[in-house]
């Protein structure tokens, strides 16, 4: 039942971050990868904190906060900035498509690291649905943007750093907890893209945001970094790495609707075609029945 409920928070989690690019696709027009990075985070951190508090969140320890503090650059910081600079060449929905390979690398980290073994099934699924992903792609890149595949292949490249983070987080978490987690790693990716954008100017563009571009900028920051993310550690607490990175797999639905509204994206019938790959992936590697599992329990993860 945990695995089921992980699986559906991270579902939930994953909706809200495709809003998330569409949010950015609207949004990179008007600011830099680094400054759109830090709004999403520097708000968020600013909602995460006081709930962390509030709830008496269990902080990580001294010998966990180096790495906790590592995740939060390599994530927070790192990949968002590749994945603003993404979706600046191509659009929300092909990008959200891309994002979507994080269940395959998750998988292949995980196995590499030695912290959660291959099945077939799982293997299966998770190949069924990355194999949706990039036949949506290839069969409409004729009227993607011009150089869109140079936003796919940095954001397929950006997606080793969230597959890092999603196997990697998973002790620390239990060692500590999801709040306290995610605000601490949070908290330092905020503070090191503050500082870049402070030494390097980029924070004058704020200044030019009008309503629209603040309404969407708060989303951003409440939605697509507080909410999305306190949902995503928390599926992580309880489901494996490999099942949570694979719901990311409906990030594309989210965007796709959500960008076809704020800045006219077409919806095709081969992203539609991709999706029912991409769901029927979903299931298969979900499903799996208890006694075929041969991943190492939440204690043993911990212990590594």
């Amino acid at each position: 039942m945990s695995e089921w409920l992980g699986v559906a928070i991270a579902i939930v989690s994953s909706s809200l971050g495709g809003t998330a690019a569409a949010v950015t696709r609207y949004l990179v027009v008007s600011a830099d990868p680094l400054t759109l990075a830090l709004l999403r985070w520097g708000i968020g951190v600013l909602c995460v904190l006081p709930v962390a508090l509030l709830m008496r969140a269990r902080w990580p320890g001294p010998q966990d906060l180096p790495s906790v503090v590592g995740l939060g650059f390599l994530f927070y910081g790192l990949f968002t900035i590749l994945y603003n600079l993404a979706i600046g060449y191509t659009t929300a929905a092909r990008a959200s498509l891309a994002l979507s390979t994080l269940p395959l690398q998750t998988m292949v980290v995980g196995a590499l690291l030695g912290v959660e073994a291959l099945t077939v099934r799982k293997t299966l699924g998770v190949c069924i649905a990355v194999l949706g992903v990039v036949a949506a792609l290839a069969l409409d890149l004729g009227i993607a943007p011009a150089g869109a595949w140079k936003g796919e292949l940095i954001m397929a490249v950006g997606v080793v750093c969230m597959a890092l983070y999603n196997v990697l987080s998973r002790p620390l978490i239990q060692r500590s907890s999801a709040l306290g987690f995610l605000a601490v790693g949070m908290g330092a990716g905020a503070v090191a893209l503050l500082i870049v954008t402070l030494v390097t100017g980029r924070l004058a563009v704020l200044a030019t945001f009008g309503t629209g571009q603040w309404i969407a900028g708060v989303y951003l920051g409440v939605t697509g970094g507080a909410l999305a993310f306190i949902l995503w550690v928390m599926a992580l607490e309880r489901a494996s790495p490999t099942r949570v990175a694979n719901t990311m797999t409906v990030n594309p639905i989210a965007a796709a609707l959500l960008a076809s509204v704020l800045v006219g994206e077409p919806v095709t019938l081969n992203l539609v075609l991709g999706l029912v790959a991409v769901f029927a992936g979903i299931w298969l590697a979900t499903s799996e029945p208890v006694a075929a599992k041969s991943e190492p329990s939440a204690g043993s993860a911990a212990s590594r």
